[in-house]
């Protein structure tokens, strides 16, 4: 049976909740597989908006097991505090498992990813301050916090000690902060065991039971393929893989195993913090789709840059992440354009290119080379098939199916969770 991963194919903020919430009826689990609580998923159900960071948004749908991978990075007192506020809105989390081997974020951790922002003046990063980077530092240091050092006091004193012994000399004497104590990270992390204890298990055996037992496994990628911190915008990125590969080592489940990579795809572009973008827009029609798409940071609250569709970026997210299928999100807030520009490739020191730059330079230096589509008129939120659209519309859907080199197989039209035209099936059934 099918794992499917879902990856966002721009800079993160595309909508993958929905589509993950959309799935969630014909899923038996679903599994994030890296980042931390600077991802954010809104779902809107009915008249219920739900802002998710760290659990998957599969926890919305009272059939699927919703799983946190080895390869996310948590922080307890975030998690139980979105676990709180769904369950005060009728949410059972109960189902929820998390992988043993997922690290932890401490507060030395937060502190040093704030600290370091600011001390980088103008040219920081553009971090969420959430302590995400630190916390992949440290795994790939190897003096990392796992959530089962959590069960074993004495494992968890020494490793914190281990980590604080560096930690505390940058914070004193390059920050000017003051040292943290051992007991004081280690009394808090050890208050969180008793809630943590029945939600731990080896999910890496249990998705691949699962996948034998026929079931299905969909995989949720938080931020997007720009963010990737091989494949991305560097350095400006994140400090994981949110790209299809990243879902195999972030979850345990093998590549032969995955059968479909979905994209999701803006009907426009923006991203959250600093970096190259050639598409956008610092104009009344930036604001217009900031405005209309409801543009800000899920987790941060930051409005988002905003920017036209951009095809090198849709054809590099298609060729890195393999994808099999692309669904198209936020097509009604391109209603009521007379013209939407879509870039369709970059002039680069005089030169034309159809494919994403190779330095970090050139990309800086990259000006949009745009076509010009017709827009329409036509409230479309209320579509239910490709024929309900104006022919303008799915002229436009047509348009960026060929430019980007993948299938559109979804199209959302509004908000809702029912707000999507189905072309073809997600899951390759």
């Amino acid at each position: 049976m099918p794992a499917v991963v879902l990856v966002g194919a721009q800079w993160g903020d595309e909508g993958k909740g929905k589509a993950t919430d959309l799935l969630g009826g014909r899923v038996d689990y679903v599994v994030r597989y890296q980042g931390g609580n600077n991802a954010g998923h809104t779902v809107v159900i009915g008249d219920k908006k739900f802002a998710l960071h760290l659990l998957p948004s599969g926890i919305l749908t009272p059939e699927v097991t919703p799983v946190i991978g080895n390869g996310v990075v948590i922080d307890a007192g975030v998690l139980f505090k979105e676990i709180e506020g769904l369950e005060s809105q009728g949410i059972n989390t109960s189902k929820l498992v998390i992988s043993a081997n997922a690290h932890l974020i401490t507060s030395y951790h937060v502190t040093l990813d704030k600290v370091t922002e600011r001390f980088l003046g103008n040219s920081k990063i553009g971090t969420t301050g959430r302590g995400i980077g630190p916390t992949y530092a440290d795994k790939i240091s190897r003096v990392g916090i796992r959530i089962q050092d959590l069960f074993d006091e004495k494992i968890l004193r020494a490793k914190v000690e281990g980590a604080l012994t560096n930690k505390n000399q940058t914070l004193v004497k390059v920050f000017n902060r003051r040292a943290i104590s051992v007991d004081e990270v280690v009394d808090e992390l050890l208050s969180y065991v008793d809630r943590l204890r029945p939600f731990v298990a080896d999910t890496a055996l249990l998705l691949n039971k699962a996948l034998d037992e026929n079931k299905v496994v969909l995989l949720e990628g938080g931020q997007g393929t720009l963010l990737d911190v091989d494949h991305g915008t560097y350095p400006f990125v994140t400090s994981s893989n949110p790209t299809a590969g990243g879902a195999c080592a972030g979850s345990g489940i093998g590549p032969t195993k995955i059968t479909g990579v979905v994209g999701i795809l803006k009907a426009y572009t923006t991203r959250v913090g600093s970096g190259p973008f050639p598409t956008e827009l610092l104009d009344e029609d930036g604001e217009k789709l900031r405005t209309i798409g409801g543009e800000r940071g899920v987790t941060t609250g930051r409005p988002r840059r905003c920017g036209w569709f951009d095809a090198p970026i849709a054809r590099y997210a298609t060729r890195v992440n393999g994808l099999t299928d692309i669904f198209l999100t936020k097509l009604d807030v391109l209603t009521g354009w007379d013209k939407i520009p879509v870039c369709v490739a970059y002039e680069i020191d005089g030169k034309r290119s159809e494919e994403l730059p190779m330095t970090q330079t050139e990309f800086h230096h990259a000006k949009p080379i745009y076509e010009y589509l017709p827009g329409w008129k036509e409230d479309i939120s209320g579509a239910k098939t490709l024929e309900d659209l104006p022919a303008n519309a799915r002229s436009y859907v047509k348009y960026l199916e060929e430019i980007s080199g993948t299938r559109i197989s979804a199209i959302g039209v509004g908000q809702d969770r029912n707000a999507t035209i189905s072309v073809h099936d997600l899951l390759g059934k």
